[in-house]
């Protein structure tokens, strides 16, 4: 049995998926199957199960440093992954993805700022933005028949009313698009031209499913790079969310020592060694558990699409170029997102609700498909109940 497929209990674990629905959604009730959170319910690779092992076995937990493995670890990386060159000096680490944004946007933007985000798009981009006092400005992206792109015109239009910088989500949560080369240059140059703030959340970028390619903002031309700011981590690739590492790439030497400076005077100058390790070994040593995930994925991904069109054929799903995240339409049923919400939790089944990413995702929900086979399975009866249509 492939080691994906076993189903591990993580209740009463601190799972914020599978433990905290009633304080995060107000939902009680053990028998709610939760697909919302965006980590997997696989564990995580055996290599990293046995370096944290042999690090906690060693028994002490003092200072820490980054050492040189686990720098080229990422240099490696990339280079093999992403065909991207990227230089020791560019890279620094922030106790997550989401604090070294919010710390860029304090650095680089004043209280009142217009920020600019894809919507649908990320949630905790708006929740950053707002509670620093900046304003978001909102880039709609344009769907027709579930494929989404981005709206350039209404992106300039947004950079010429004076934003300050732009948060990039490539790979695309929501939708699951993997943007191309051209679109990403399209973006840098408008960047550019208007003197914005690059910030590209690529901690998606492992993620990109047989035909696709991520395409990372690190390989624009150096003329294109002096404004931008890359967030990665491993944490999405191999299922280490909650020990919180994240590479920021920046290849604009005296915007890098600015950011550093910054993470100094928030005290934010000491490393977690289990963090570091588990980075460090996921990075040289799993790569073949990561194409037998994403083999994995694309299995759960294919039998999603093929219950869709048998079992309820007015929920619209267009596979994902990147992530394990399925994006329904369901406004077919014509549903308030209350009303489909009710409908879902009634038939135990709780996912992300559309409206959370925008009103542009008012009608949709997002599944979190990094699950074992029969806990999809579970969660496909689930769906049923709630969204057949009553004859």
């Amino acid at each position: 049995m492939n080691s994906f497929d076993n189903t591990i209990n993580r209740r009463n674990t601190g799972s914020v998926k599978w433990d905290f629905m009633e304080q995060k959604l107000g939902l009680e009730g053990t028998d709610l199957l939760p697909m919302w959170v965006s980590d997997y319910d696989f564990q995580a690779p055996q290599q990293v199960l046995e370096r944290l092992a042999q690090d906690i076995s060693h028994g002490i937990f003092g200072y820490s440093e980054r050492q040189d493995d686990y720098y080229q670890a990422a240099i490696d990386w990339f280079k093999n992954q992403h065909q991207t060159e990227i230089k020791r000096d560019w890279i620094t680490t922030v106790h997550g993805v989401l604090p070294g944004i919010a710390m860029a946007l304090q650095m680089l933007t004043q209280v009142n700022d217009q920020i600019v985000i894809q919507s649908p798009g990320y949630g905790s981009f708006r929740k950053i933005i707002e509670l620093n006092d900046r304003k978001v400005l909102n880039n709609r992206l344009i769907e027709s028949e579930g494929h989404y792109q981005l709206d350039f015109a209404h992106l300039e239009d947004c950079f010429a009313s004076g934003a300050k910088a732009l948060i990039f989500c490539n790979p695309h949560n929501p939708t699951g698009r993997a943007w191309s080369e051209q679109e990403i240059m399209q973006v840098a140059k408008l960047c550019q031209k208007y003197d914005v703030w690059l910030i590209s959340d690529e901690i998606w970028s492992d993620l990109a499913l047989t035909p696709n390619t991520f395409h990372s903002t690190l390989k624009l031309p150096s003329s294109l790079t002096n404004k931008l700011i890359v967030a990665t981590a491993a944490s999405k690739t191999f299922g280490l969310s909650s020990l919180r590492i994240s590479n920021f790439i920046i290849p604009n030497a005296e915007l890098k020592g600015q950011f550093v400076r910054r993470l100094d005077a928030h005290g934010m100058d000491c490393f977690n060694n289990l963090s570091m390790s588990a980075a460090t070994t996921a990075y040289q040593e799993c790569e073949t558990w990561l194409e037998d995930l994403k083999q994995y994925l694309q299995d759960n991904i294919e039998t999603l699409n093929g219950f869709l069109k048998t079992e309820l054929p007015h929920i619209r799903f267009t596979k994902p170029e990147a992530t394990y995240l399925a994006w329904l339409d369901c406004r077919a049923m014509k549903l308030s997102d209350t009303e489909l919400e009710q409908k879902l939790i009634a038939a135990g089944i709780v996912p992300s609700m559309g409206c959370a990413f925008g009103e542009e995702g008012s009608g949709f929900i997002r599944l979190n498909l990094g699950c074992p086979a029969e806990v999809l399975a579970d969660a496909l009866v689930r769906l049923k109940v709630a969204l057949v249509v009553e004859q």
